[in-house]
């Protein structure tokens, strides 16, 4: 056989033997499964764990996540994934995919609570007096995790890939200010995660419409005239006019408000005086309220003050009301798009099976996700981290929280999966501001 027939039929069988060798083309039906599998891998998971229990150990409160901030950056490095900093004083944005159009952007907090954690194990709290109850080192390490996905099947990428890590999401309102920084730039519609104390690993819940909702803070300051218990009469008691406030606040939500539009108004701070025989000059009360439009909190926030006023007067008192507390915003209400939880319950699925995907009822928690979806399109789900071995799941912001890290491979396979799609769909959603409220 001559030479030139020889490497003529070399060629030929390299050229059709060329799909064999290739690396698999997936469809975008089993991309989920496929990325569930590559979170699954140890080195992967291992990897997600290690940086969740950093994390955990060094818990930093609002706008104060600089080792966090730093630990993003050096994990960023690692993949050579390029990114801008600072955003909001600590947040950091990172990029994959071509650069072009169309971008989509998966957000994690990174904030702590002051909270003094109560739980005993390897990876407590080295920080006292801060604790991550309310799982954001689990959604850094997801999107992380996200990150790994897509830098490693970037040729699924026909667009770009956002990745918001932001602070301050308890009460400081660090979306907000990643916006103002111009975080967002570009984007076209946003996801983002939490994690679930009472779904088990393999599950995700959330739902199209409201789902969290707005809260409003409030604070008061009755003034009276001090003096002394036995001799009442010659005092305006601010005690009393404080503890008909907020009797009357109960009856804005019970009295006022349409029962079937959702609001709560929790008075949670009453100081006033320092000794049982002595009137006070002033009392300070203040709380939260929160409802599932915009227009309720408004009327509410209304209501609120004009009730303090006029009952602290009835008792002779003077009152002040300051709904601009102390590291404190409005939040409004977290609204998904119903354009995008088609899309979810179609990537959930593929991912976890139709039972894997539950429809949740909206909850009275907040989010300051909700501040991005004002900009632009947006959705926010609950993905299971129930930790099984206890009697009862702890709650958010508890002292006690703990998560079942198993849960961190559905997260970051999902928050990967879901911009796949989005950017393969090529598709443009309705206008965020179409949404229904509650």
């Amino acid at each position: 056989m001559s030479c030139s027939k020889l490497l003529f039929l070399i060629f030929i069988h390299l050229f059709l033997c060329k799909p064999i060798f290739a690396e698999k083309i997936l469809s975008l039906s089993e991309v989920p499964k496929s990325f569930l599998s590559f979170a699954k891998k140890d080195e992967v998971f291992d990897w997600m764990v290690g940086i969740r229990r950093k994390i955990h150990e060094n818990p930093e409160l609002g706008y104060e996540e600089f080792e966090t901030s730093k630990l993003v950056r050096q994990e960023l490095d690692k993949m050579g994934i390029p990114y801008k900093y600072p955003f909001a004083i600590t947040g950091v944005v990172g990029y994959i995919g071509t650069g072009e159009p169309p971008f989509v952007a998966i957000r994690a907090d990174m904030d702590a609570l002051p909270l003094q954690e109560m739980v005993e194990w390897d990876h407590k709290s080295k920080n006292h007096g801060k604790m991550h109850a309310c799982g954001h080192d689990a959604h850094v390490a997801m999107l992380l995790g996200a990150a790994k996905i897509l830098q490693q099947h970037s040729h699924l990428l026909k667009g770009t890939v956002v990745l918001v890590f932001q602070p301050a999401e308890e009460g400081g309102g660090g979306a907000k200010k990643m916006i103002e920084d111009g975080a967002l730039e570009n984007v076209e519609a946003i996801f983002g995660i939490h994690s679930s104390t009472f779904l088990p690993p393999g599950e995700v819940s959330t739902r199209s419409g409201p789902l969290l909702a707005g809260s409003g803070f409030f604070e008061a300051v009755i003034s009276g005239r001090g003096g002394h218990a036995a001799i009442p009469q010659h005092s305006i008691d601010p005690i009393l006019a404080a503890s008909n406030v907020i009797v009357s606040l109960q009856h804005l939500v019970s009295r006022e408000a349409d029962p079937l539009d959702s609001q709560v108004l929790t008075v949670g701070k009453f100081q006033g005086g320092d000794a049982f025989n002595v009137i006070p000059d002033f009392v300070t009360i203040g709380g939260t309220f929160r409802a599932f439009s915009s227009e309720s909190l408004l009327h509410l926030k209304q209501r609120i003050k004009q009730v303090i006023l006029g009952q602290a007067a009835v008792l002779r008192c003077n009152a002040t009301v300051n709904f601009e507390a102390e590291n404190k915003i409005f939040f409004p209400p977290t609204v998904n798009n119903n354009d995008l939880h088609k899309l979810f319950k179609t990537v959930a699925g593929e991912m976890l099976g139709a039972a894997g995907v539950k429809e949740m009822q909206p909850l009275m928690g907040s989010e300051d996700f909700s501040f991005y979806q004002e900009i632009i399109p947006g959705y926010f789900f609950f993905v299971g981290m129930k930790d099984e071995t206890l009697e009862q799941p702890t709650f958010h912001h508890s002292p006690h929280f703990t998560i079942n890290e198993g849960g961190l491979a559905v997260g970051a396979a999902l928050h990967a999966s879901l911009v796949v799609r989005y950017i393969s769909d090529g598709r443009t959603v309705i206008d965020h501001r179409l949404h229904d409220e509650l």
